[in-house]
């Protein structure tokens, strides 16, 4: 198998990309401004209850030292009952909010907000807990604009706070595990060309959500928190002043890890998106995007889909394929896997599976039919293997636990928000693409904040 001088055409590269006005490059690690450096008791506020934040907290009962000290949403139908569920635990006592501002000025000791409140209120707040001098993790996507996610990066730079951004897979030790030591170390796929991924949904798990009546919010309260009704409110994903759509919700996880893994920036976007299928919303439904990417060793090209009309084609993954071989990823494990292609020779794979480097893949030799193109039988007869690396924590739990290190001072945030706008980027760019039915390209001055 060729074997690039992967480190340094790297180090040319990234010192030609590197961002002005104090930023950090690609993969650089998030100074820290932590002083709590020991493994006393954090104490935390969450704001925003619903499926996210739910989630989260689900993830943080896991963790050690971790007091969940002030909960807070603008529903008491999610308010009240989580509260109740977190105290029933035995290990925590929160006080029920339904004004983060409120909490934040009556609140004393925290250490740390985590916030998963719809998109247009992710910067608001960040901001204001950064200010109040306590760090921050925010849920993807920093904001529903670019300026409001450029405001998160300028407040993390004036307070010296620590902002993570909610992008799991950065913490993930499978999907770090691929990146460090298949792409980087062994260079098992050689030069990757391409990439594509996908998340699709069915109707059944596309439909608009629903309310008891009796639970309503006021309209004076919705107006107040910049929601024009309740069908907003609950389906707030759909409209741009809110959120960005599935686009957002999916597509931003998984478009995360194209500049992650080709380590570097997009330089061209073609998309096209509609919404023929639904009423009353506002965002593209189905969305197919085309970019490509500067990479050490040139241009790479990828292709992401999200589809809200269909669930085929096997779940939700991300592939890199190169000359050598390529890598199937996904945050299911039944998915993942490495197909080798037919022309390296068989004692590489040898070698790296006996060093524990891969597993093999037990499969059966398809053997061609009498008549059959003999090329059959060899593109299906290629070596395929598996990750060594398990993992049996909840997705978000590690990305929390990094987060929570970093705090102590033990260790550098996995997706701090000056990266994570750098990647962010390439979705923010999406629905301009979309409008302009054109190949639009991205500028330096685009990532500079």
């Amino acid at each position: 198998m060729k074997k690039m001088n992967f480190l340094a055409s790297r180090r040319d590269f990234l010192k030609k990309t590197s961002i002005l006005g104090g930023s950090m490059i690609l993969g650089a690690p998030a100074i820290l401004n932590a002083q709590n450096k020991s493994d006393e008791v954090l104490n935390i506020a969450v704001v925003g209850l619903g499926e996210q934040g739910t989630v989260l907290l689900t993830a943080i009962q896991d963790i050690p030292n971790i007091n969940v000290q002030a909960v807070c949403d603008i529903w008491n139908y999610k308010l009240t009952p989580t509260q109740r569920r977190l105290k029933a635990l035995g290990k925590h006592d929160p006080k029920a909010y339904s004004d983060y501002r409120e909490m934040l000025d009556k609140e004393k000791g925290l250490h740390a907000v985590v916030v998963a409140t719809p998109d247009f209120w992710h910067a608001p707040v960040t901001n204001d807990a950064l200010k109040a001098g306590l760090h921050v993790y925010c849920e993807k996507m920093m904001s529903n604009t670019i300026e409001g996610a450029k405001s998160m990066v300028r407040t993390m730079r004036e307070t010296g706070k620590l902002l993570q951004i909610g992008h799991q897979r950065r913490s993930n030790p499978r999907y770090r595990y691929v990146l460090n030591e298949l792409i980087k170390k062994h260079n098992i796929t050689g030069r990757i060309m391409n990439a594509n991924a996908q998340w699709n949904r069915g109707v059944g798990n596309s439909k608009d959500l629903t309310w008891d009546k009796k639970y309503e919010l006021s309209k004076e309260d919705l107006s107040k928190w910049g929601f024009e009704n309740m069908y907003e409110f609950r389906n707030w994903r759909w409209f741009k002043r809110y959120g960005g759509g599935p686009i957002s919700d999916l597509g931003a996880h998984q478009i995360d890890i194209f500049p992650w893994f080709f380590q570097g920036r997009p330089k061209s976007i073609m998309a096209i998106g509609g919404n023929e299928y639904y009423t009353g919303r506002e965002l593209p439904a189905n969305v197919m995007v085309l970019y490509e990417w500067n990479t050490p060793d040139g241009i790479a090209r990828a292709f992401y889909q999200v589809l809200t009309t269909t669930s085929a084609g096997g779940g939700y993954w991300e592939m890199f394929m190169g000359d050598n071989a390529a890598i199937k990823i996904s945050e299911d494990e039944s998915i993942t896997r490495i197909f080798g292609e037919g022309h390296v020779d068989k004692k590489v794979w040898d070698k790296l599976v006996s060093e524990g480097i891969l597993k093999r893949r037990k499969t059966e030799a398809y053997v061609a039919k009498e008549g059959e193109d003999p090329r059959l039988a060899a593109s299906k007869n290629v070596p395929e293997f598996d990750l060594p690396v398990i993992f049996r924590k909840r997705i978000h739990q590690p990305h929390l636990e990094n987060f929570f290190d970093a705090i102590r001072g033990k260790a550098h945030l996995n997706c701090p928000a000056d990266h994570a706008f750098e990647c962010e980027l390439a979705v923010y760019k999406v629905q301009e693409a979309i409008a302009a039915k054109t190949q639009l390209l991205f500028k330096e001055e685009d990532f500079i904040v």
